[in-house]
């Protein structure tokens, strides 16, 4: 067996109605919280203790990282909270980071910076996700957007995983069906690359099977009908199980594809990852040599995983890229620059450039 590594946050907390721990547990770090949060900040800060407030709009930006980092200092913060969805979560888990830093973001982040190392400890960080998806609180890197390079970049560090991951699959209750499907399909997908990606090791496939199971059992349902808690609480732990699997494993060419398409376009990474997934599956399936775990896969969506994943595309209303303004003249740009991206290295097969774009085509 391969040598591997399993690292996840300092402090997992899952249940229905644990957010109503947050403020001791703010306490529990100082008295001066900074709080990133989506578009309704006024709905979560009267509960936490000597708050500043952050709103992200969207995919967070370089410009959104320096401003939170700059409030962070104003305000003396001691702790950093960051409650919505995966890109808040990344933000605020950037902000933690980057306030402690010597030097500004170019120095640590990746692809349009020198990616050094972090110098110094991120401040305390609780990362409370509101929507299943990215897993993003259990993961050790912040996907950051560059508008003037049209490209997202990773701030990356094992001491950026948050200190407390506090999971409460209540708050996903008034989630959209819109945003229950392209997040869920984002999770499930993050199951399932990291389950036969090549740097796949036994502590990660037992997450990512748990994961997939529950996807199959409750995506549907969570998207159905959003006050069903029981499939909400099962598509927070897949989303969970995905985040620590893709962590210490890593994905594959549904990813590779997505971290260019976000640079180039205004498509949300779920919405991205969902319409990718089946035709990914499929080229995969057809070219890997070891077919082990793919029949796996397969046994467990019902004899074909590659119709099923198909379908669920269908059922759940998942829009293709062409919504997102993706056309023809885009696919092999985009094809020549996820062949380069980091999640592409773990593919458990190797895709050409006609691959590539065939399964845009499909996705299209």
């Amino acid at each position: 067996m391969n040598r591997f590594e399993f690292a996840t946050a300092q402090r997992i907390i899952f249940g229905r109605g644990v957010f109503r721990e947050l403020p001791e547990l703010c306490r529990s770090f100082g008295q001066r919280t900074l709080l990133i949060t989506g578009s309704r900040p006024q709905q979560w800060e009267a509960h936490l203790p000597h708050v500043a407030v952050h709103s992200i709009r969207g995919e967070p930006t370089v410009e959104d990282i320096t401003t939170g980092v700059a409030l962070a200092k104003q305000h003396g913060a001691d702790v950093i909270v960051a409650l919505g969805g995966g890109s808040v979560v990344d933000a605020g888990k950037a902000i933690a980071a980057m306030a402690t830093q010597p030097d500004d973001l170019m120095r640590y982040i990746e692809v349009i910076g020198a990616g050094k190392s972090l110098d110094a400890a991120p401040l305390p960080y609780i990362a409370v996700p509101t929507t299943a998806g990215t897993g993003a609180e259990a993961t050790r890197n912040a996907v950051i957007a560059s508008p003037e390079h049209r490209v997202k970049a990773s701030l990356r560090h094992v001491s950026m995983l948050p200190r407390i991951a506090l999971i409460d699959p209540e708050l996903a209750i008034d989630v959209p069906p819109a945003i229950t499907a392209a997040s869920g399909m984002d999770a499930l997908t993050q199951c399932l690359e990291a389950f036969v990606c090549s740097r796949a090791q036994p502590m990660t496939d037992a997450l990512c099977l748990d994961g997939i199971q529950r996807a199959i059992r409750s995506l549907e349902r969570a998207f159905q009908n959003g006050h069903d808690l029981e499939a909400r609480e099962d598509m927070a732990l897949c989303a969970l199980n995905s985040g620590i699997a893709l962590a210490n494993a890593g994905l594959g060419a549904v990813h590779g594809f997505a971290a260019p398409i976000g640079g180039m376009f205004h498509a949300p990474h779920g919405a991205v990852c969902a319409a990718l997934l089946a035709p990914v599956w499929e080229a995969n399936s057809k070219r890997v040599t070891d077919r082990t775990k793919f029949t796996q896969v397969d046994s467990m969506l019902g004899g074909d995983a590659i119709s099923y994943l198909h379908a669920l595309t269908s059922r759940l209303q998942i829009p293709k890229l062409s919504h997102w303004g993706i056309t023809d003249a885009d696919l092999n740009e985009i094809a020549q620059k996820a062949a380069a991206a980091s999640s592409m290295k773990a593919n458990p097969a190797s895709l050409s450039h006609d691959e590539l774009v065939s399964i845009l085509r499909t996705a299209r």
